[in-house]
């Protein structure tokens, strides 16, 4: 049985280019979706302007009174053209769908009701189905647009790093906010940008984490065998060399899931009682045995 499934994984084939083109875009429009009725309903009525494009938007709207998607196609389009002259035709066509289509579902739900008049409760909520959103557009390796492409030109001309142009971009949206609005909506801002970023990792990694392990032994091979054949899971033999000893050792890297780490734990001690094991945790695992994003 175990041999069948190994087997059986090895004859999974990754998606053709179509269906990858197709699973991006749906991708795309559920996340595009989620971000629009988010903004829509939790963070415009409370004027939380937490970053981007539609932090900027939410602020035009306070003073100028016109509506977020408006704006949010002013700024799309200019940096987008912008991007494809510098940054080529390959960065143009995954932004060009998400730089047009969010300001459109963001019009099209500009009426649906907010459920909470607490702002606290907004910007978390918000900050969850913004980062649900984009978690969704970042799985489907597509974009949005917004400050994310004013960011890559700043990274790719000044040498800033990528994530600190996009804290400063967001920074200046967030400060804007609490002169612009209240000193309070932009603490707001700030919980809401907090959640988003923490929704957008779990939705990229996901509940499930693998456990990455080290094992160093005397008794290699008696290990390699429980492994491979008890557990059903693969390992790595590295080569390694002792402190003190100098003596040169093998350490067996060896990745499992959440609920074979007890299991593993195990079958070591069963083979080498004084094996010296590392268990750590590790975000993300492509390959066989592990699903795929």
């Amino acid at each position: 049985m175990k041999k069948l499934h190994r087997e059986n994984r090895r004859l999974r084939k990754p998606m053709g280019p179509k269906s990858e083109a197709a699973l991006s875009v749906a991708l795309l429009l559920v996340g595009s979706f989620l971000i629009a009725i988010s903004f829509n309903m939790f963070l415009v009525p409370l004027g939380i302007a937490s970053g981007g494009v539609s932090g900027i938007s939410i602020l035009v709207n306070r003073v100028w009174d016109i509506p977020p998607a408006y704006t949010q196609w002013a700024l799309n389009v200019p940096l987008f053209l912008l991007g494809l002259w510098l940054l080529g035709k390959r960065f143009a066509l995954k932004t060009a769908l998400g730089s047009f289509l969010l300001p459109l579902l963001v019009l099209f739900t500009s009426d649906w009701h907010p459920p909470t008049d607490n702002a606290m409760l907004a910007s978390i909520y918000g900050g969850i189905g913004v980062g649900a959103g984009l978690g969704l557009v970042f799985r489907g390796r597509a974009s949005t647009g917004g400050l994310d492409l004013a960011a890559q030109l700043l990274h790719k001309f000044t040498g800033v790093r990528l994530g600190l142009a996009v804290a400063c971009f967001d920074g200046l949206v967030i400060a804007a906010a609490g002169i612009i609005i209240a000193p309070e909506n932009a603490l707001y801002a700030l919980v809401g940008l907090f959640v988003t970023s923490k929704t957008i990792d779990f939705v990229q990694t996901g509940l499930a984490t693998s456990k990455v392990a080290f094992i160093i032994s005397d008794k290699p091979e008696e290990i390699s065998q429980v492994v491979l054949h008890d557990l059903d899971r693969g390992l790595t033999k590295l080569d390694g060399h002792g402190g003190y000893t100098g003596e040169a050792r093998t350490v067996l890297m060896v990745v499992v899931g959440q609920g074979e780490v007890s299991k593993l734990k195990g079958l070591v001690r069963t083979a080498d009682p004084y094996a010296f094991v590392i268990i750590s945790d590790t975000a993300e695992v492509l390959g066989e045995g592990f699903q795929l994003p």
